[in-house]
């Protein structure tokens, strides 16, 4: 080989060294005196590794969404409708009735006359979706049921829209490489979710279990420039002929500006009438988020955009009702009222002088949707950071034992080629982590066996390598030559060994939890990161003792 691509080979490991080094001990942002120091280098490591629950502490909940009380509403929620579909076509319905326990749902709706048995089914198909009930008709009445396998569906539904919400709402909040995941049986409703490092786990958990429904709303109002309210409930309902319509409702309005009253008295209620149906609900937001323009930390605002379609929907009504008003209503409460001056197509604002806090949580709260039915924790589980500490000092007498043995076991049994191999190892640890890094992804006390397993097919490599070389000086052949047909020969077992590894780690990864996915990332990180250690490293000593040695007639191995 010429010595200039010996240089060339030289050249890039020390660069990948220098970088690997780099993103395993550097410090992040400013450097001071201390990073260089042996409690700064650990520090600085602690923090360019993310560690996982194992490792760093955190929360542990398993959630079980209440998969029964979601089947129970929209049981109960499909009767209403079907009730009504049937009445709006003028259909002879007398009742309606559901069961929703034991296991059994169902629907029923019973009529006058036999003879309009299938209009009343074409009118509630109509404008109910009950595709995956099952239909009865009887001489006065038709029943829709619900079989397990559908009871099934819709509760592995509902999981899987809560655990969408949660992850939306978790990611959003900023907990670092969670673990959210469904648990047990498909239909079980259980969600286990890790959040490492998170200090403030009822923070996360109220984040989690809040239900935040938005509904921009027409005041039913006298024009400009008054603002019809109503000191109590009952005389807003008494406008609307003593209780709520489809078509009307009563909120209570939580006004921003109110006058200040004496301590320890809560100010003076305010109700309104709203129109129903809402002009657009929460589904429709794009974005939300928590600003202040006053720089006062208690005095924040929540600023939302729509999308195009609601933006579409809300340009054309505010079009056709200048000078009317409209509230933005947030969980049955109007949280603003506002006064329509023009037409506005695709933004909104939310007064109410939250906190900071406060407001963060909302907007996450707002984009991220309601959850589809309550939710209950089944565990709940904090690891100190003190037993994590335990779990990476564990780890690291491990790693450190067994590479230990390793090493005394290269230098005795191949002696001067072994110091080759231990440069290898070391270097494959080093990389691995830095690759870790790179990847942003999570270090778990599973991982630091994949490591430690990693180290074992490193030295694997190198045995492979030496053991061939000592065929092929056992046959005669001459040391540059035995080293050549030693790595040539050795890396089409090594490609074969590492493909099959690498496939079982890939099995593991896409089918298993947080932990066993950590396993398998570090292992399949070591073995792609030991060809290039074990063999493009290794090859390049070799190379260069023969460099400095061109007539060698023995070599240590």
């Amino acid at each position: 080989m010429k010595n200039s691509n010996l240089w060339i080979r030289t050249a890039i490991i020390i660069a990948v060294l220098v970088f690997g080094t780099f993103l395993v001990i550097g410090p992040r942002g400013s450097v001071s005196a201390n990073d260089f120091t042996w409690q700064g280098i650990q520090a600085n490591v602690r923090s360019n590794i993310n560690l996982g629950l194992d490792l760093k502490g955190g929360s542990h909940l398993v959630i079980r969404v209440k998969t029964e009380k979601y089947l129970r509403e929209l049981t109960i929620g499909n009767q209403d409708a079907a009730f009504n579909a049937a009445k709006d076509k003028k259909l002879p319905v007398t009742k309606s009735s559901f069961v929703a326990e034991n296991g059994t749902y169902s629907i029923t709706v019973e009529y006058s006359d036999p003879n309009q048995a299938d209009a009343v089914v074409s009118a509630v198909n109509e404008k109910v979706d009950l595709t995956l009930w099952n239909e009865s008709k009887g001489s006065n009445a038709v029943t829709w049921t619900l079989p397990a396998s559908a009871q099934t569906q819709l509760r592995r539904d509902a999981t899987d829209q809560a655990q969408q919400i949660i992850t939306g709402r978790i990611d959003t909040f900023g907990v670092k490489e969670p673990t959210i995941q469904k648990r047990g049986a498909e239909d079980s409703g259980e969600i286990l979710l890790q959040m490492p490092g998170v200090d403030d786990p009822e923070r996360v958990k109220k984040l989690i279990g809040e239900t935040a429904i938005l509904a921009l709303m027409k005041v039913v109002s006298t024009p400009n420039p008054n603002l019809t309210t109503y000191p109590t409930r009952e005389a807003a309902l008494q406008t609307i002929g003593g209780a709520e319509t489809p078509t009307r409702k009563v909120v209570e309005y939580v006004e921003r500006d109110a006058q200040p009253v004496a301590e320890g008295q809560a100010p003076p209620s305010q109700w309104i009438v709203v129109e129903y149906p809402a002009i657009i609900d929460g589904s429709e937001l794009r974005n939300a988020s928590a600003v202040t323009t006053t720089g006062n930390a208690s005095d924040y605002q929540i600023t939302f955009q729509l999308k195009p379609a609601g933006a579409q929907k809300f340009g054309d009504w505010t079009g056709k009702n200048i000078n009317n008003y409209m509230a933005v209503v947030l969980n049955d409460k109007a949280k603003s009222v506002a006064f329509i001056k023009s037409q506005i197509f695709d933004s909104g604002q939310i007064d109410g002088q939250f906190t900071k806090e406060a407001g963060e949580d909302l907007a996450l709260t707002l984009k991220s949707g309601a959850l589809p039915t309550e939710i209950e924790y089944l565990e709940e589980r904090t690891v100190g950071p003190s037993l994590g500490a335990d779990s990476i000092q564990s780890g690291v007498t491990a790693a450190a034992g067994g590479l230990a043995f390793v090493i005394l076991f290269m230098l005795f049994y191949y002696r001067g080629s072994g110091i080759n191999a231990v440069i290898a190892l070391l270097l494959n640890m080093l990389l691995t982590l830095a690759a870790l890094i790179v990847l942003n992804s999570t270090l778990t006390l599973p991982g630091i066996a994949g490591l430690i397993l990693g180290i074992g097919m490193a030295v694997d490599s190198n045995v492979l390598i030496f053991e061939r070389m000592r065929e092929e000086l056992r046959e005669g052949k001459e040391i540059a030559k035995a080293i050549a047909l030693g790595f040539d020969r050795a890396f089409i077992t090594i490609i074969d060994t590492h493909i099959t590894t690498i496939i079982a780690a890939a099995i593991l990864y896409l089918y298993g939890s947080g932990p066993i996915r950590g396993f398998a990332v570090t292992l399949t990180l070591g073995l792609l990161i030991n060809l290039f250690s074990a063999v493009y490293v290794s090859r390049t000593i070799f190379l260069w003792l023969l460099e400095r040695n061109p007539n060698m007639k023995k070599l240590s191995v």
